[in-house]
């Protein structure tokens, strides 16, 4: 297990420097710059703006005193609002990070209820509504979701406010996120379910007089989840993703909107900024939920 976890910490590293070198070299490559705006600056500015920030140095030497403070802890300021990006980023992570955990925990709970429900209950009403539902809502990116139901709650009924900063502001975001990876979920448990329900050692504890009860929540069950636990590293990596979207267009302040605004911006320090923090997040918890597999089922081995 030891050497497990450090082989997949070194190729952590390795993949969030591939990822520092192709994000860093491809945003310089892009025609422009940050400075470059609706209302053109002198020559003479924007030759002050460059050497202030280091943008005069060729692309290695800014890469590699990049990566000199990276190694220190700084992810240095903006070059648009010159506030700190590791501030910027705490204080925005936390709305996506509460929007996130929300949205994860009602895809996970009701994804495992449903897809339990539609395995008892095969082939009878309520496994139809379920798959029916299940696929319609796998078919659905979030951001189409996340307008339909602006459009509708939002505008038409007036339930929710649009412009608003409220949690109330939470519950069509968390709908959007939460929707896809349910859907998902629900048809892997179905699955896993069934087969789990076919194994000998099933048949043998019912033989035995186990109660269904047991039998299902007790052994069918926890080796029916072992897909699931696989899919929450990826899930998580989606509603991160899939949250850059949803949060503009609900106009809260997250950290996904403000990755689009700094895109937009070219603002190349809070680019590389929050891309490094998302791809350590996504790699953080690609490792916990292999290391959950392993704690899940004791036959798996991790080499």
């Amino acid at each position: 297990m030891a050497r497990y976890i450090v082989k997949r910490v070194l190729l952590a590293v390795l993949t969030l420097f591939l990822i520092c070198f192709i994000t860093f070299f491809a945003m310089n490559a892009i025609p422009g710059g940050p400075f470059n705006g609706e209302k053109a600056k002198s020559p003479a500015v924007m030759a002050v703006l460059n050497e202030r920030y280091g943008l005069d140095q060729p692309v290695i030497v800014q890469f590699g005193n990049y990566m000199k403070n990276l190694l220190h802890g700084d992810l240095g300021v903006s070059l648009k609002t010159g506030r700190s990006i590791a501030d910027t980023i705490r204080q925005s992570f936390v709305v996506s990070a509460r929007i996130g955990l929300i949205a994860m925990l009602i895809a996970i709970v009701f994804g495992i209820v449903f897809g339990s429900i539609a395995a008892l209950w095969r082939n009878k009403l309520p496994d139809r509504l379920i798959v029916f539902f299940a696929t319609l809502d796998t078919a659905m990116p979030s951001f189409v979701l996340a307008s339909l139901l602006l459009l509708v709650f939002c505008i038409k009924l007036q339930w929710i406010p649009v412009w608003s900063s409220t949690e109330h502001n939470y519950i069509l975001p968390v709908i959007s996120l939460s929707l896809y990876p349910m859907a998902y979920i629900t048809r892997l448990t179905k699955t896993s379910m069934l087969d789990v329900l076919g194994q000998d050692y099933i048949r043998t504890a019912r033989a035995k007089g186990v109660s269904g009860t047991k039998v299902i929540f007790k052994h069918a069950l926890r080796n029916a989840l072992i897909p699931v636990i696989t899919y929450v590293g990826p899930m998580t990596a989606a509603i991160l993703t899939g949250s850059l979207v949803v949060e503009k267009i609900f106009t809260i302040g997250g950290l996904g909107s403000k990755f689009v605004d700094c895109i937009t911006n070219r603002d190349y320090t809070m680019i590389m900024g929050t891309t490094i923090f998302l791809a350590s997040m996504i790699v953080i918890v690609n490792l916990v939920s292999d290391l959950l597999y392993k704690a899940v089922d004791p036959r798996v081995k991790l080499d």
